[in-house]
């Protein structure tokens, strides 16, 4: 059996299979879901595919203060992990909370302490792209942004 590179992940999760145009929504709107799990607010899912080589998604969202920010990083990795097999490549911004990015591939997550998600305006940069509407999306509910 062939030894798996250091850093490589497997998929594991038969409901996301590699190629599947479909698999990148999917993780996408499983990430949406764990962010909601933790109480993040103001989540979007971007469909970015043809306009970034990186990745096929973004999902945003942002927390009240910098230890939600972390526990909504902590929780979408466990769950992804636990749940579904799916591992995330890469985490960045941990642990100081105010803007923590991670890594799936084809979808990377983006959460955000609210006074500062204004400020970077990720969903500035795509302003044309198609959002993706998910059960549970929410209004700003409270928050309040620069």
């Amino acid at each position: 059996m062939p030894k798996q590179a250091q850093g490589a992940q497997l998929n594991k999760n038969p409901s996301l299979p590699e190629g599947d145009p479909k698999a990148g929504e999917e993780l996408a709107l499983l990430v949406a879901e764990a962010g909601l799990d933790k109480k993040a607010g103001r989540i979007e899912i971007i469909d970015v595919r043809g306009k970034v080589d990186y990745t096929d998604y973004v999902v945003v969202m942002s927390g009240r203060s910098d230890r939600q920010v972390a526990a909504i990083a902590r929780g979408i990795e466990e769950d992804l992990k636990l749940k579904y097999g799916t591992r995330c490549s890469g985490v960045e911004g941990l642990p100081q909370g105010n803007w923590v990015l991670l890594d799936f591939g084809d979808v990377v997550v983006h959460i955000f302490h609210q006074d500062t998600r204004g400020f970077y305006d990720i969903e500035g940069l795509w302003l044309d792209a198609k959002r993706v509407e998910f059960e549970g999306q929410q209004a700003d509910e409270g928050f309040v942004f620069p």
